[in-house]
């Protein structure tokens, strides 16, 4: 199960498509979910629930589920939580209300994650471990084309033929993995009858290199949802338009992608831990630079090199997780992960947001940085 450098082995192609079709579905149903509320009459502090349900279960149960991976191997729960996306798509087709939309965004945003941590545990096995950056950088790309078909197919569906039949295709889609899962060539992820089942898995941020990696993720983490949620803020503040804001969000994502294409030559090539270290450096300095900054085009050039920053790190930070995992405790310390980065996108707009009222958003952006730039000490020490 060797990977190719420059193109991916079968088996984490498979596993990559199959992740992009239970991704198509999440990143689909937030959409279709959101709309269809608002059509219901539904309140903006409504719409705002139905996305925080999203993240809710994967949050608390993210560790559980890494567990489960440990103790049972990974087919079992890609399986079940494809199914999980399939019943959560089609109940607000069969049962259309507010009340299926609540169950539906829940039951998908745990499904995915049991979908996800044992897909990323598998996709840490496949190759050899000089591979893992570049699989895990396939990984990331894959999703994050997902992630742009799944809102284009819920919106001309809803357009073409209304909510319901909308969120029928959506489940159509999850069917593929819900089938696939059970075939696919999976690499060898052996059983753990003994990984630890109590607990709440603290005890992994006592090993020190997975402390820094937890911090470090939550660095890349913050730095992301806070670009999202504070650059329209702050375009719309020295008097852009909405579509040069919308070119300024663009070019992040199109660095996303095109760092994640690169990454598979590019890790070969590279120190994991010094990458990380570059990562955060540059993306401190943007986050420094931005209120200096006022045009379309400089915004534009600063987010694409943060989106080259950021996108770079989290597929490195999985592998370096898989590496220095404890034994049997490898879908555990993925698990955890998902839950703090969830935690993150729950905590991140409250804390900063507040923030951002209160003291304006030029501290918050020079903080940032600064903790992001503070940050490149510890990649430094996960060498």
């Amino acid at each position: 199960m060797k990977s190719r450098g420059w193109y991916p082995s079968r088996p984490l192609a498979a596993l990559i498509g199959l992740g992009m079709c239970n991704h198509i579905v999440l990143s689909g149903t937030r959409v279709t979910v959101s709309l269809d509320a608002l059509s219901m009459g539904a309140s903006p502090a409504i719409v705002g629930m139905l996305m925080a349900l999203f993240a809710l279960l994967p949050m608390l149960l993210g560790i559980g589920v890494g567990r489960l991976a440990d103790r049972i191997g990974v087919r079992r729960p890609m399986v079940w939580g494809s199914i999980g996306c399939v019943v959560g798509g089609a109940l607000p087709a069969i049962v259309p209300g507010l009340a299926s939309l609540f169950v539906s965004a829940s039951l998908i945003g745990f499904a995915f994650i049991l979908f996800q941590v044992p897909a990323q545990q598998a996709t840490g096995e496949i190759g050899a471990p000089e591979e893992r950056s570049a699989n895990f950088g396939w990984l990331a790309l894959g999703y994050a084309l997902s992630g742009l078909l799944g809102p284009l197919i819920a919106g001309f569906a809803i357009d073409s033929v209304g909510y319901r039949w909308a969120f029928a295709v959506l489940a159509t889609i999850a069917l593929v993995p819900a089938f696939g899962a059970r075939r696919a060539e999976l690499p060898a992820v052996h059983p753990h009858a003994s990984a630890k089942r109590g607990g709440a898995g603290f005890d992994l941020l006592r090993i020190p290199v997975l402390r820094r990696l937890f911090i470090i993720n939550g660095l890349f983490a913050v730095g992301w949802d806070l670009h999202t949620i504070f650059v329209p803020i702050y375009g719309n503040q020295v008097g852009l338009s909405a579509s040069q804001i919308g070119m300024i969000l663009a070019s992040f994502a199109a660095a996303t992608f095109f760092v994640r294409l690169a990454l598979p030559w590019v890790a070969r090539r590279g120190n994991e831990a010094s990458m990380l270290m570059v990562a955060l450096v540059c993306a401190g300095t943007v986050f420094l630079a931005f209120p200096f900054l006022k045009s379309a085009l400089a915004l534009g050039v600063l987010s694409f090199v943060l989106g080259f920053a950021l996108g770079a790190g989290q597929p490195i930070v999985l592998s370096m997780l898989h590496a220095n995992a404890p034994p049997g405790r490898v879908g555990e310390t993925v698990g955890m992960r998902m839950s703090l980065m969830q935690s993150m996108a729950v905590a991140v707009p409250l804390v900063f947001g507040a923030l951002g009222s209160s003291i304006g958003i030029l501290p918050v952006f020079w903080g940032v940085g600064v903790c992001l730039g503070t940050g490149g000490y510890y990649a430094k020490r996960s060498r």
